[in-house]
């Protein structure tokens, strides 16, 4: 029964994000505060790869970090399990002509051991949630340590069960939305162009749990924890002095208790023993 459950979310979720594939880029660009989240994850990771280094990307879409990476000079395998994602990616390679430096395969991060091309790499990235779209993230953590190089990393920029600005809402009266991720223990449904499928938080505790036999923690940032979420639409640009100000405090902060805890997402990093 579980996974039948997992795979018929599995398949919304490819459905949903193959069907808004053409409009993904579209829909984002321009959005101050999610150009600043990738900036921010970003430079995370550029300090923990050395010239030349591989990266396994999960959950890759219409592949911005893929290019970006893949422009800095690294070795790039963009996986997702969206046709649809993975096709507007390789449209981007080869308008770019950056197919010696981004390969490309269509595979759900819980079926890594399928993965064609295992690599080893010297990072894996998965950004922006990817993995807060299974139940199953134990089975995905544990497939990393076979898929690194010795001293390879990893970056996870997930959704926390707590977000200070989420529970903010309740202000606003909008109580489902504000205690969303405390009761998501069986699943919190989201839909994207009318297709319903779930989603669940994790805790960096639930993370650490899992990888402290094989992982060393090397980081944990909030993310969007002084800054507002990017779907709070057009603060930034309707008030750029102030969001300055929560972004200067943000990067001040972002390393620090209780913020690393309480945001949209946090990015936590880990190296293999």
């Amino acid at each position: 029964m579980k996974a039948a459950a997992i795979n018929i979310n599995e398949q919304n979720a490819e459905s949903a994000f193959t069907t808004q594939s053409v409009i993904f880029d579209d829909l984002y660009a321009g959005n101050t505060i999610i150009k600043y989240k990738r900036e921010r994850v970003r430079n995370h990771v550029l300090h923990l790869l050395a010239p030349g280094n591989s990266i396994l990307e999960l959950n890759s879409g219409t592949g911005d970090d893929a290019l970006f990476f893949a422009r800095k000079g690294f070795k790039v395998h963009a996986t997702d399990i969206s046709s649809g994602m993975q096709n507007e990616l390789k449209k981007k390679v080869a308008l770019n002509k950056m197919e010696e430096h981004i390969s490309t395969e269509t595979c759900s991060y819980t079926m890594l051991h399928q993965l064609k091309n295992k690599g080893p790499y010297n990072h894996i990235l998965s950004n922006f949630a990817g993995l807060n779209c299974t139940n199953e993230l134990d089975i995905v953590l544990a497939s990393f340590a076979d898929l690194l190089k010795p001293n390879g990393t990893v970056t996870l920029v997930i959704l926390p069960k707590f977000c200070l600005w989420e529970t903010l809402l309740i202000f606003k009266g909008k109580f489902k939305t504000a205690f969303r991720r405390f009761f998501s223990s069986n699943g919190s449904k989201a839909h994207i162009e009318g297709v319903y499928f779930k989603c669940w938080y994790y805790n960096p505790s639930y993370i650490i749990k899992r990888l402290k036999n094989q992982f060393d923690i090397i980081d944990i940032e909030g993310l969007c924890t002084i800054v507002p979420p990017s779907y709070i639409e057009g603060f930034a640009e309707k008030h750029p002095s102030v969001y300055r100000f929560l972004k200067n405090k943000e990067d001040k902060l972002k390393s620090s208790w209780p913020w690393k805890y309480i945001g949209d997402y946090y990015i936590i990093s880990l190296k293999k023993k």
